[in-house]
C-alpha cells in the first residue's frame, strides 16, 4: 500500500498547487490589492501540460457519468476544501488514470516474476480497484481531518468575532480581522466568503454558500445559519455570536465526556489480551515455581 499511496500522492501533488500565504497578503486579495498575473510562458509545466491534459482525459472519461456521481463527487470535494482546485470531472479522471496506471505496474511487476497468466489478470484488476479506490478514500480522511480543524478552532474564532462587533466594527470588518489574525481552515473560508461580497455577492447568499460547502462541519453549519437568520430579522450580530459560542463550547465538553466514557470500554480488549496476562505471569510465575520444586522434592 506503500507504492500506492506514493503514487497517489505523486499525482495529486502534480496537479494541485499549495495555497500558503501571509497575513497580509490575504488581506490584500480580500481587498482586492497586490493581485499578481503570472505569463503564460513562466506558469509551471503542469499549469501549462500536465493539467490540460488531465482535463481533457477526464471529459473523455466521464462523459456518461450519472449526474448524481458528479455532485456527489462535487459534495466530497467541497468537504475536503478542494472544490476551488479540482472539477469533479478531473478528480474522477485522476482516479481513472491512477486505476489503469497501477494496473499496469501489477501487471509489469507479476510479470517480471514470471507469474502465471490467470495471477496476472487477477493482480492487474486488484491494482485497478485499489487505484480507484485509494483516491477516495485519501478525500474522506481528508475530509474529516478539515471538519475536526473546524470544530477545534470554531470556539476561538467565534470570540474573536464576537469581541470585534462589540468594539464597534461590522460584520465584514470583523471577518477580516479573523482573516488577519488566524490561520488555518476558517480563516480561508472566510477570505472566499469576503472576495464574493466584495465581488457584488449579497451576504446571506455568501453565508449560505459557506455552510454548504462546509456541510459536513455540523457545528459551523449551525452558526452560519443563526448568522443568515439574524441578519434577516435584524438581531444583534454580537449576541448571537457569543451565543453561539458558548454552546458550541458545552458541545465540545460533551463531546470529551463521552469519549472519557467510551475509553474503559476501549481499553477493556488490550487490558485482557496484552496487559493481564503479563500481569499474571510476573505476580503468579514465582509461586507456581515454589510450588513446583515442592512438589519435586516430595
Amino acid at each position: 500500500m506503500s507504492i500506492v499511496g506514493a503514487v497517489c500522492f505523486t499525482l495529486i501533488g502534480i496537479f494541485s498547487t499549495k495555497q500558503e500565504s501571509k497575513a497580509q497578503e490575504r488581506i490584500s486579495r480580500a481587498l482586492g490589492q497586490g493581485e499578481m498575473t503570472v505569463d503564460e510562458d513562466i506558469r509551471p509545466l503542469r499549469e501549462r501540460m500536465l493539467r490540460p491534459l488531465l482535463h481533457q482525459f477526464a471529459h473523455l472519461t466521464t462523459r456518461w457519468a450519472p449526474k448524481g456521481q458528479r455532485e456527489q463527487t462535487t459534495v466530497k470535494l467541497s468537504a475536503a476544501g478542494l472544490s476551488g482546485k479540482w472539477e469533479d470531472a478531473e478528480w474522477k479522471g485522476l482516479q481513472y488514470a491512477l486505476s489503469v496506471l497501477l494496473s499496469l505496474v501489477f501487471l509489469g511487476i507479476f510479470s517480471l516474476i514470471n507469474a502465471g497468466f490467470l495471477t496476472r489478470i487477477e493482480m492487474g484488476i486488484i491494482g485497478f480497484l485499489i487505484g480507484y479506490m485509494f483516491p477516495n478514500s485519501w478525500l474522506k480522511a481528508k475530509a474529516k481531518q478539515r471538519q475536526m480543524e473546524i470544530q477545534r478552532t470554531l470556539p476561538d474564532v467565534l470570540d474573536l468575532l464576537t469581541v470585534s462587533v462589540e468594539a464597534g466594527l461590522g460584520f465584514d470588518a470583523a471577518l477580516l480581522k479573523v482573516v488577519e489574525k488566524q490561520k488555518g481552515v476558517l480563516a480561508e473560508e472566510f477570505l472566499r466568503m469576503l472576495q464574493e461580497i466584495k465581488m457584488g455577492r449579497p451576504r446571506r447568499e455568501a453565508l449560505r454558500d459557506l455552510a454548504r460547502r462546509n456541510k459536513p462541519a455540523e457545528d459551523f453549519s449551525n452558526v452560519i445559519a443563526s448568522l443568515v437568520q439574524a441578519d434577516q430579522l435584524g438581531i444583534s450580530i454580537g449576541s448571537v455570536l457569543r451565543n453561539q459560542a458558548i454552546q458550541i463550547r458545552q458541545k465540545q465538553r460533551q463531546r470529551a465526556e463521552e469519549k472519557a466514557q467510551k475509553a474503559p470500554v476501549k481499553m477493556m480488549i488490550p487490558l485482557v489480551f496484552f496487559v493481564f496476562p503479563s500481569i499474571f505471569i510476573i505476580v503468579l510465575g514465582p509461586a507456581i515455581i515454589h510450588i513446583m520444586e515442592m512438589f519435586k522434592q516430595k
